[in-house]
């Protein structure tokens, strides 16, 4: 059975730093393309950062480059989101997504996702 868990979101003051995990289990996650997405209330989801199958490309929105950095461990089939110098603004519950074929030019679009873990609650509070 395919499936992302997400962990590693919390409480953090502004300026703080949060590495998000996303754990893969029944497929092989570095053979498709994984996006990283947050949703604030009252707010669409949105795409964070994206990287492609096996080596592809790889995409983050303006408001998180240099912010933000994702990054995959084939050998633990995981991809990660390491968040730096957060901010309020970076408030949302946050998912991970799966395509189901391989893509080297990561969808920004939720749309182009076909399996989504249950997401990760990230509050940058002081």
């Amino acid at each position: 059975q395919l499936q992302l868990v997400e962990s590693g979101g919390g409480l953090v003051q502004p300026g703080g730093s949060l590495r998000l995990s996303c754990a893969a289990s029944g497929f092989t996650l570095d053979y498709y393309a994984i996006g990283w997405f947050r949703q604030a209330p009252g707010k669409e989801r949105e795409g964070v950062s994206c990287t492609g199958s096996s080596g592809g490309s790889t995409y983050y929105t303006s408001s998180v480059k240099g912010q933000f950095t994702i990054s995959k461990d084939n050998a633990k089939n995981t991809v990660y989101l390491q968040m730096n110098s957060l901010k309020p603004e970076d408030t949302a519950v946050y998912y991970c997504a799966a395509t189901s074929s391989r893509n080297y030019y990561c969808p920004v679009n939720p749309v182009g996702y076909d399996y989504w873990g249950q997401g990760t609650q990230v509050t940058v509070s002081s």
